[in-house]
């Protein structure tokens, strides 16, 4: 797209009004390997690991249901049997889709394995990040800009510790995981328009989708800088099983 092809209003595109909340679709992404939880996602898959006894990908779900948002499609690949019984056994107030994108593809094809069903606004998340995130609001930000992608970002904390040392090598501070807000980090819980296929080129979104569409200025930030954790490991597991024990969880 060149530059004399893009919206040149503040205001955004002429998509008309922010849709209403049922006509939104809410894809996550729930085929991936999980290999970094291994060996626990050997037969079980990633969103379906447990949180307070329910999956993870179940509190991802009702962050969107809470705030009204309840058309779901489940992008499906490794170990999809385990999730398809899980939903077909369960009697949900939400409208739920499952849709296979095969055991190998990659987050970009998830998303794009489930075009037939999107409308012209639709969102995504991966199935086991839990956030604090005003989804309405969200979702209003996408429509105020000109691009065709908005992305949650969220503060990056550390992993490790850090230290205060001033000019001698003297310690003044320990700093266990701070969070470092001069940093962000790609939290998930995107809003697209659908004429986003129209410049989707690779296999990966992080890697490959969205460095091309944020060259050509189609991506926004839009910054949350309240709760956010993601499973990316067992001991992530573990971790947000203690928040929700102490109450910590959104």
């Amino acid at each position: 797209m060149s530059a004399t092809d893009r919206p040149s209003t503040a205001s955004g595109p002429d998509r008309g009004s922010v849709p209403a909340k049922e006509d939104i679709k809410v894809v996550i992404l729930c085929g991936g390997r999980g290999t970094r939880a291994y060996p626990y996602t050997e037969h079980m898959p990633k969103p379906m690991l447990p949180v307070n006894g329910q999956p993870i990908v179940m509190h991802v779900m009702r962050i969107y249901a809470a705030q009204g948002f309840r058309n779901f499609v489940l992008s499906l690949g490794y170990r999809k049997e385990v999730i398809i019984d899980y939903f077909d056994r369960k009697h949900l107030d939400w409208n739920v889709e499952l849709v296979d994108t095969g055991d190998d593809t990659d987050t970009a094809g998830r998303i794009l394995g489930c075009r037939d069903v999107l409308g012209e606004t639709f969102m995504a998340t991966y199935s086991d990040g839990l956030a604090d995130i005003d989804i309405g609001r969200l979702l209003a930000f996408h429509h105020s800009h000109p691009g065709l992608v908005t992305v949650t970002s969220v503060p990056l904390v550390s992993q490790y510790g850090t230290l205060d040392i001033d000019a001698a090598g003297c310690i003044r501070a320990f700093r266990e995981k701070p969070t470092l807000r001069e940093f962000w980090i790609n939290a998930g819980f995107f809003v697209f328009d659908r004429t986003v296929f129209d410049h989707w080129s690779g296999s990966n979104l992080e890697r490959d989708v969205l460095p091309a569409l944020s060259a050509q200025g189609l991506v926004y930030a839009h910054r949350s800088d309240g709760f956010f954790k993601s499973m990316d490991t067992y001991k992530d597991q573990q971790d947000i099983e203690a928040l929700h024990a102490a109450g910590k969880l959104p």
